[in-house]
């Protein structure tokens, strides 16, 4: 039988290591000028411009309750697409693309902190951390969840 593996993009946030199935990322960003749009959900940061595209930026500490970065430090961001939209999610730090064995893969532990087991499809274990695989779908459903859930 033979062993596949699975690459990701990872990335950090407000702390976590995270990794993201590289299929999903469709752009790496600097920071953008991102523009404010009224009445959206707090985890809507707003939009920004991508080579003539209006592209829906979520803050992703938002998204998960994690703890605002504050104004000193640049927010880079992940472009991903979700159901036919483009998304940048901001993050605090991009790392390097990472290969895995798929049998390797462990779904959460109970002990995963239920903020990042909710957005998360599982995790690899490495040298001294766990590298939480984000479920971009999770990540990005949520207005839709909250809608059909009262």
């Amino acid at each position: 039988m033979k062993n596949e593996n699975r690459d990701f993009v990872t990335i950090r946030l407000s702390g976590q290591l995270c990794g993201i199935p590289i299929l999903s990322v469709h752009d790496v960003l600097s920071e953008q000028k991102i523009t404010a749009v009224p009445l959206a959900p707090s985890a809507v940061a707003g939009v920004l411009n991508l080579r003539g595209r209006i592209v829906t930026a979520i803050n992703l500490r938002e998204r998960l309750g994690l703890d605002d970065r504050g104004e000193d430090n640049k927010n880079m961001s992940i472009v991903v697409e979700y159901e036919g939209e483009p998304y940048s999610l901001l993050i605090d730090s991009v790392g390097d693309v990472l290969s895995f064995p798929e049998d390797k893969f462990e779904r959460n532990p109970v002990t995963l902190d239920a903020r990042w087991q909710g957005v998360s499809e599982g995790i690899y274990h490495m040298e001294g951390e766990l590298l939480v695989i984000l479920d971009v779908e999770k990540l990005l459903n949520f207005g839709t969840n909250q809608a059909t859930a009262a």
